[in-house]
């Protein structure tokens, strides 16, 4: 069996689950929620997070991208424009591969600077961007080499069929009002929310969805021993039990008064010596 057809027989037994559909419009419409606001906040000339110090690595980079102009405003633009193609449903392909290199670009940076403010969303918004990708794979195929193999009678016949499906639709509309269309409908309705009801819930993939939020909540987190923190204050609270007190209140203070790069303050801590002595 080829890869093509393997991957159209998984996407389709995909497709057929309710639970998996319902997922597809969660991840839709949590992704425009994480995009509209700050979106819209560009628009407005507005410097993102701004209750985060010009001193910290990533206020220095927000600071310099909103004084970047009519550039900080297009990212705005296209921000609030992947978020409202997600929410309708013709263009959620389109918004999808819009929004995945926004939101790529963003988890880079954030594990790049050890922001904690997306170091675990950043992660489960590329995944849920992932699967609405997959989600609608029928749609962007055959950009794919394996499926760029279709014969002029695979073409004939598609266009004949999707003939045949428009005057299938065009007798149903004209029939819809009828009483057998009525019934018909009614006959529909039925069938979609019996199945609604009783299909299958996918226990093993939301096992995963489970096992990715703990990964990207807890896991990944805690890669970084050392993180910058968003305040002085909090950067300070990391190094209360360790051996390096010292050497962590001087790394918070290169951080967030003397406003040096991250892995400058990252050598002179792992640098600095041991100030004090643990107890057994």
């Amino acid at each position: 069996m080829s890869i093509a057809s393997t991957l159209d027989r998984l996407h389709l037994q995909a497709k057929e689950n309710r639970w998996l559909w319902l997922f597809s419009i969660f991840c839709r419409l949590a992704l425009a929620a994480g995009f509209f606001p700050s979106g819209m906040v560009k628009i407005m000339d507005e410097r993102f997070a701004s209750g985060l110090s010009v001193n910290h690595p990533m206020g220095h980079y927000l600071e310099a991208l909103h004084h970047t102009g009519y550039y900080y405003t297009f990212i705005g633009v296209v921000q609030v424009t992947a978020a409202i193609l997600l929410l309708i449903p013709r263009t959620v392909t389109l918004g999808a591969f819009l929004y995945f290199p926004i939101i790529l670009n963003i988890c880079i940076l954030t594990y790049a600077l050890r922001f904690d403010g997306s170091l675990f969303t950043a992660p489960l918004m590329v995944l849920a961007n992932l699967y609405l990708l997959g989600w609608n794979y029928e749609k962007w195929k055959y950009i794919l080499p394996f499926n760029r193999q279709a014969n002029a009678n695979d073409t004939t016949n598609r266009k004949s069929l999707e003939s045949d499906v428009q005057t299938q639709e065009s007798a149903g509309q004209r029939a819809v009002f009828s009483r057998h269309g009525i019934r018909l409908l009614y006959a529909r309705f039925r069938i979609f929310f019996k199945q609604l009801l009783n299909d299958k819930f996918p226990t093993l993939f939301f096992a995963g969805v489970f096992a990715a939020v703990v990964v990207c909540v807890v896991g990944i987190p805690s890669l970084y021993s050392i993180k910058p923190r968003n305040t002085l204050a909090q950067c300070n609270r990391q190094f209360k039990d360790s051996s390096k007190i010292k050497a962590g209140e001087n790394f918070c203070d290169c951080i967030h008064k003397n406003g040096e790069p991250l892995d400058k303050c990252l050598n002179e801590y792992h640098n600095a010596p041991e100030d004090t002595i643990r107890t057994p």
